[in-house]
């Protein structure tokens, strides 16, 4: 019995000591975190690094479009992604309003074609030019795929919430709300960004990779390129209601004076239309100048079947404006940090390509990232991601120069060139057939490639020139047609 006791009492110490050895582990740990919560970092401000909210992968600045989709698109491949954004109240813009079907197409590859149901979007099936009482209708050559695959139009704030709730649905991708004002640099290594939290606290968050996809607007593009920003005019925003297109299902092109009208459905029961006004100023609307302009010299050249409710969408007062940036691709290739999306590369959003350049370079990075399992060595995935820009060119090249170039042939002007121009554009795509379907192919982003591109805006040139040379040559039309093909050759 003693024996036994003994026994009993040994096992009792031992399971003390071992309880007690846990307890003060668990004191010690406890003082630890103390003591390095109250050191970490001396700005005073909070470091996320992986203990508390899971170790990241990549840091994304931004959920607009292109940050939503490639924060999925990469945690559908297992990357841990911390996703931070300015404002995930849904946003109003006036434009990343029209998704071409090559873009549409992208979304599928990426599996977010789901984004576009549930938020009223309308199927876009072409596009119809009018000019001086003349219109043509040019539709998308979409014969050798799928029924399901045309242009998308829709509220841009409807879309971008599917895509941040289809991004957020992944348990390896966090979502945050907060402001990030600098990137983390050591050695010239981007390491992560420091952010301000709703609340107005400050964190410091690490990641090995950083892609900032801030937007047109963005604070962090000058670490990362050499922005050129340019602002060849400013878009005025209305709402129309109550009326119908005059090809349903259509984006509308009006070549007005002194440039182009875009109209487009947003939903079942609203038309966007969007005035573009050259440069940088538009008229006040707090004197009324604004509302002037719009009734005087815009609604004589709106269609009779949008003209009254483009006035009362005036008189409702309901505009917005919004400059048109256009910024070549000028990266600055720096370890650790990439940039996307209209923080990157913007162009006119006449041919609304943006968003199907943003959603094919997704595809290009993820197809660039994926057999990499380990991003921590800086040095060789900057040196390895530099393809990236070599990869996109083809479909950014050609959607921005297409779109740049359309803008300048859209516009009136008093060169007699450039009219002529105008004209003969109008007139070659009016032609159908070959005539048009290559070019919408291009502006549609179904067919991007740059050696289409030139030989289509040579093809028109030379057909300008003929219609010059007809019925009779005179050294006036010879010189004309000769700058017109010049023009050409600048533009593309």
């Amino acid at each position: 019995m003693d024996a036994v006791a003994g026994a009993g009492q040994l096992v009792g110490v031992t399971a003390a000591t071992i309880l007690a050895a846990i307890f003060l582990a668990a004191v010690m740990g406890r003082r630890r975190r103390r003591r390095q919560r109250k050191a970490a970092p001396e700005s005073g401000c909070g470091v996320v690094d992986g203990e508390g909210r899971g170790r990241t992968d990549i840091i994304i600045v931004g959920a607009g479009v292109a940050g939503s989709a490639l924060a999925y698109t990469l945690g559908k491949d297992g990357r841990r992604v911390h996703v931070i954004e300015r404002d995930m109240t849904e946003p109003y813009r006036i434009v990343g309003e029209l998704l071409q079907p090559g873009g549409y197409l992208k979304l599928i590859e990426l599996g977010l074609e789901d984004c576009v149901e549930e938020i009223d979007a309308q199927r876009v099936l072409g596009y119809a030019l009018l000019k001086d009482g003349r219109n043509t209708k040019l539709s998308y050559p979409l014969e050798k795929f799928h029924s399901d695959v045309a242009g998308r139009s829709f509220h841009n704030g409807r879309f971008i919430q599917r895509m941040r709730q289809k991004a957020a649905s992944l348990p390896n991708v966090q979502l945050e709300q907060g402001t990030v004002t600098s990137l983390l640099e050591d050695g010239g290594t981007v390491k992560g960004v420091l952010y301000k939290t709703k609340s107005g606290e400050e964190f410091k968050a690490y990641a090995p990779l950083t892609i900032v996809c801030d937007g047109c607007f963005s604070n962090l593009r000058r670490a990362l390129c050499s922005p050129k920003v340019d602002v060849p005019s400013c878009f005025v925003g209305l709402v129309l209601e109550n009326c119908q297109l005059p090809h349903p299902n259509h984006g509308h092109v009006i070549l007005a004076n002194p440039s182009p009208i875009l109209c487009y459905p947003i939903s079942s029961t609203e038309i966007r239309c969007l005035v573009d006004i050259p440069g940088q100023k538009v008229p006040s609307m707090a004197t009324g100048e604004m509302a002037k302009y719009l009734k005087t010299m815009v609604a004589p050249q709106i269609p009779p079947e949008l003209h009254d409710s483009f006035i009362a969408a005036i008189d409702k007062g309901s505009i917005r404006t919004m400059p048109n940036r256009s910024m070549p691709a000028a990266p600055l290739p720096t370890p650790g940090a990439l940039l996307m999306g209209d923080a990157f590369n913007m162009r006119h959003p006449l041919t609304g390509g943006g968003m199907t350049v943003a959603l094919s370079d997704i595809v290009v990075l993820r197809n660039l990232l994926k057999p990499l399992h380990n991003l921590h060595d800086a040095a060789s995935l900057c040196k390895y991601l530099e393809s990236f820009y070599t990869l996109r060119k083809p479909v950014a090249s050609t959607i921005n120069t297409l779109a740049g170039a359309l803008y300048k042939v859209f516009c009136a002007s008093t060169d007699q060139a450039r009219n002529e121009m105008r004209e003969a554009c109008f007139d070659y795509l009016s032609l159908g057939g070959v005539f048009s379907n290559g070019p919408i192919a291009l502006l549609s982003g179904l067919n991007p490639r740059p050696l289409s591109l030139v030989a289509h805006f040579f093809a028109v040139a030379i057909y300008g020139v003929g219609r010059l040379m007809l019925p009779v040559p005179s050294p006036k039309r010879m010189w004309i047609g000769a700058r017109l093909v010049s023009m050409i050759s600048f533009s593309t």
